[in-house]
């Protein structure tokens, strides 16, 4: 996974480096809602308004406070992905910039003047049967952020660095031109930081 030096668009916190998962996981097939999130937490804070639009607006705390809400009221344990979790899920397999034809794939700026998020799975899945994986909102993942993380983490279930200040978030948005919308492009922020393009989806462990 990450990307080859003279790939499209490659960043150097990119660097090619090999993953493997020792148990199976879950994914739901499209980022959270605004309805399923209302159904759990109660109120909607997203800047944007559709039931079938991703939540956005959300902090990595919240989305904590969501994932240990959810766990408690239905009996099971969902989280957030780890970063290898999420590329994997997103690649499906492939090894290019994009899981597939990103004007298919995904909502990011250039291929509609909406100005906003859209309704999850109104373009293409991946090979996997995943919805939005590219744009329509970034997504917060479970790690740390390292620039230089992948320089040496290790083969088998990488969960980031132990510490540090912010929070991964992976895919791109609808606010984002194509480059920031690749499978191995790595966002970050403060994990109280929440904004219009920000947003998640679960995994089921």
């Amino acid at each position: 996974m990450g990307s080859s030096a003279n790939g499209t668009g490659h960043c150097p916190d990119e660097m090619p480096h090999r993953v493997r998962f020792a148990h199976g996981f879950w994914m739901l097939e499209t980022p959270v809602t605004q309805k399923m999130w209302m159904s759990v937490m109660g109120r909607n804070p997203s800047s944007f308004s559709g039931d079938f639009d991703p939540v956005e607006n959300v902090s990595w705390d919240e989305c904590q406070d969501f994932c240990r809400e959810f766990s408690e009221r239905f009996g099971v344990n969902v989280s957030l992905p780890t970063e290898a979790q999420w590329e994997y899920a997103c690649r499906a397999g492939s090894e290019g910039a994009y899981a597939g034809d990103l004007d298919k794939m995904g909502w990011y700026h250039g291929t509609f003047a909406i100005g906003r998020t859209a309704p999850v799975k109104k373009k293409a899945p991946n090979a996997w049967g995943l919805y939005d994986m590219h744009g329509n909102v970034w997504e917060w993942c479970a790690d740390w952020y390292a620039a230089d993380y992948y320089s040496g983490s290790p083969i088998d279930d990488p969960q980031g660095p132990p510490e540090d200040l912010c929070r991964v978030f992976r895919g791109g948005s609808w606010a984002n031109f194509a480059r920031e919308c690749r499978s191995a492009v790595r966002g970050k922020a403060l994990p109280g930081e929440k904004n219009w393009s920000l947003g998640f989806r679960i995994i089921l462990k």
